[in-house]
């Protein structure tokens, strides 16, 4: 017997003190370096930084399941990491999440916001894109990986003066 399709209901909250220890161990799952509970504190305790969790509806053992870190300063927004679990990706919430840094970023009359993304990561470049962010720049041998060789960051801009948040 098969089991009808449920669509999980998710919420985009800002992002806590609190909330470090848990984004650290979603950080780990796809990042080579990733980064600990107390650097992300760190981030966090800074005026310029700021960013969003995703929580899935009326599930709270499951707790949070994707975030984004950005920071802005001076005009200029960058998205510092964004991470969605596994389990949880291909349901539109790294959009989700990208669009809560999008309307903070307009709300703050940021001018352009920028990114780098590993040149592997085809649905991560494919959301940027989708996203009006283009090509600028590459970071040649940027990211390390296990095993494999050294791989690109791909630098992307997206001019906020034009555009408005989906």
């Amino acid at each position: 017997m098969r089991l009808p399709f449920l669509r999980r209901e998710h919420a985009i909250l800002d992002l806590e003190a609190d909330d470090c220890a848990a984004i650290a161990r979603l950080h780990a799952e796809d990042f080579g370096r990733p980064w600990s509970a107390e650097e992300f504190e760190a981030l966090l305790a800074q005026d310029t930084v700021f960013g969003f969790s995703a929580r899935e509806i009326g599930n709270p053992r499951l707790g949070l399941v994707g975030f984004v870190l950005a920071r802005l300063a001076a005009g200029e927004g960058e998205i510092l990491t964004v991470a969605v679990a596994r389990s949880h990706r291909g349901v539109g919430l790294g959009r989700a999440l990208m669009d809560a840094v999008l309307r903070k970023l307009h709300s703050e009359r940021a001018e352009e916001l920028f990114l780098e993304v590993d040149e592997t990561n085809a649905p991560a470049i494919a959301l940027y894109k989708r996203l009006s962010f283009k090509e600028v720049a590459r970071r040649p041998g940027y990211y390390e990986h296990e095993g494999r060789r050294r791989t690109d960051a791909v630098v992307m801009r997206r001019d906020l003066r034009r555009t408005r948040p989906a």
